[in-house]
């Protein structure tokens, strides 16, 4: 007896032999179709067509420079004048990438230096500045002394005159009150007792004789513009012969009639000459004579000294 199993199997083989049959029919017969080609042949245009549709094939069309090509929605109008705007843009000079650097001006030359001072000379001290008194006044003092009174000068003592930091000294200084009998000086003048004399002795003996020449009158005093100064020369360097009391100034001069002659450039015709007398005669009794025209400093005075010079010499102008 047949099992209903055996049935449903048979029924279904019987159901696929016509279906495998009909695969098979199909393979073979897309086997056998013609092979389609790999592109469609495109037709070609109508060789009457008008040449104005075809666009021309060597004209050519300027490159878009980076940055400047127009957006897709811009008309045709703005892309004409951008590429005017273009082309001036490149016919106008264009700026150098790098702005030329000025020519610098040439520095201007320098000073020529200053050839170095030499060291200045030590001046050597004056050995005057080193002068005290003694216990008991040299011979020398006391008869310079004794001859002043034989002359009616009339004069005072006074206090030794020492500074060490400056070097100012004079150890037996005397003030001259007159320069003789009824010949004053005025001011007063502190001075060393060789000077004071060579003071008196010019007055009487070289001024007074030319006072009565030379403008007819006598001398009746004397006007001194410095004697004993603790100081150095004008300019500085050595100590001035006034820080020794061995120097003298004078100012002018009063005569008998109340006439008073002053020292100064350009007197008068007959004072000049009076001045000028006295002037040259004192070079000799002084070893230093300076009035105007020496210098500035003494332009209103007659400085006279008798600072000590080699070999007895005078320095006079």
């Amino acid at each position: 007896m047949t099992s209903p199993t055996s049935i449903r199997m048979a029924g279904l083989i019987r159901l696929a032999l016509p279906l495998a049959a009909a695969m098979l029919s199909a393979g073979a017969a897309l086997a056998q179709a013609p092979e389609l080609p790999d592109k469609v042949p495109v037709p070609e245009l109508n060789q009457s067509q008008s040449a104005q549709e075809a666009a021309p094939a060597d004209v050519p069309i300027p490159e878009p420079r980076p940055g400047d090509a127009p957006k897709p929605d811009q008309p045709a109008t703005d892309k004409m004048d951008q590429q005017k705007s273009d082309q001036h843009q490149q016919a106008r000079p264009q700026p150098p990438a790098v702005a030329p650097t000025p020519t610098e001006k040439p520095a201007a030359p320098k000073p020529p230096e200053k050839p170095a001072q030499a060291p200045e000379k030590k001046i050597p001290p004056d050995p005057r500045s080193a002068a005290v008194p003694q216990e008991k006044m040299p011979d020398e003092e006391l008869a310079c002394r004794r001859r002043l009174k034989s002359m009616g000068v009339d004069f005072e003592e006074r206090k030794a005159e020492h500074d060490a930091a400056v070097g100012c000294s004079v150890p037996y200084p005397i003030a001259l009150k007159t320069l003789g009998k009824s010949l004053d000086i005025n001011p007063e003048s502190e001075l060393n007792c060789q000077m004071a004399e060579a003071a008196a002795r010019f007055a009487a003996d070289i001024v007074q004789p030319a006072a009565k020449a030379e403008l007819g009158a006598e001398l009746k005093s004397v006007g001194q513009a410095s004697a004993f100064v603790c100081r150095h020369r004008n300019g500085g360097g050595k100590l001035s012969e006034h820080a020794f009391g061995n120097a003298l100034d004078i100012a002018s001069f009063t005569l008998s009639d109340g006439r008073r002659i002053d020292i100064r450039p350009a007197p008068p015709e007959k004072e000049a000459k009076f001045l000028n007398a006295i002037r040259k005669a004192a070079c000799g009794p002084f070893k230093t004579v300076l009035g105007p025209g020496s210098d500035a400093d003494h332009s209103l005075h007659l400085h006279l000294d008798l600072a000590p010079r080699r070999n007895g010499g005078t320095f006079c102008q």
